[in-house]
């Protein structure tokens, strides 16, 4: 029995290897997730939207004991999810001076993307600062406000410089494909052109993604600077919005990892 073990390992050893190495890049590939800030920020964003379907949905009566529970638990998130952005306008203002300007108008359009976001993060600082009781709570509306504002008209320049990028994929896209037609029309190879196009497909697909949670991150900044009012600022269409701006930033991140 013990011979004929060992002789079975020697001649098939891989099977006994190959699932615990899978796991190992699995956690590893997580590791790296939870080391960003983002990662751990879109997952609280997750638990956080999640439960504000549930409490906007009216699914558990205002009387249960969960109810309150999970309304303590989003209030918490929230504010901790803001310490995450301490800082963070830096990567705003490298943004900016990294980014290349091909006319007058990519440079509008960066300074206010890139301008609006990193104030917004700026100002999100001593927002944190109000609500966690270092700064005197009459200033947190203004803030709030001042905040909201920073924030919309980022996505403003954001959504304006992703449908420019989306256009130039849509056009790169066409020409490649003409270019493999004619290719396999004259029976030459284009190996090379099609990962070229399969390539660009995905950022097609990134890049779609990515407008799509602008605008949710949008609707709510505009829900901010409305105080809640108007038929697109109802809680449950906000709290789905979250959740969607979430999968897709989580998503985005998981990939880039």
């Amino acid at each position: 029995m013990d011979s004929n073990s060992k002789a079975s390992n020697s001649q098939n050893p891989k099977p006994q290897i190959s699932q615990p190495i899978k796991d190992r890049d699995f956690l590893n590939h997580l590791e790296a997730y939870l080391a960003k800030r983002d990662g751990v920020d879109k997952l609280l964003k997750i638990s956080r939207y999640a439960t504000k379907i549930v409490l906007s949905s009216s699914a558990l009566p205002e009387t249960l004991t969960l109810t309150g529970r999970l309304r303590s638990f989003e209030s918490s998130v929230g504010l901790s999810r803001k310490a995450f952005r301490l800082g963070k306008f830096v990567q705003d203002v490298n943004a900016l001076r990294n980014s290349h300007f091909y006319s007058k108008q990519d440079l509008l359009l960066s300074l206010i993307a890139y301008g609006g976001e990193g104030l917004y993060y700026f100002v999100e600082q001593f927002v944190w600062l109000s609500k966690s009781g270092l700064i005197d709570a009459k200033h947190s509306r203004r803030l709030q406000k001042v905040s909201a504002w920073a924030e919309f008209i980022g996505y403003i320049g954001s959504i304006s410089l992703k449908f420019k990028d989306l256009k130039g994929l849509i056009e790169d896209e066409a020409c490649l494909e003409t270019s493999i037609e004619i290719s396999v029309v004259s029976g030459i190879g284009c190996n090379e052109e099609e990962q070229k196009l399969k390539k660009i497909k995905e950022k097609k697909v990134m890049k779609k993604l990515s407008i799509v949670q602008d605008f949710a991150d949008g609707l709510m900044a505009l829900a901010d600077i409305r105080d809640g009012k108007g038929r697109l600022s109802a809680p449950f269409v906000l709290s789905c919005a979250g959740l969607v701006s979430a999968l897709i930033s989580t998503h985005k991140n998981w990939i880039s990892c």
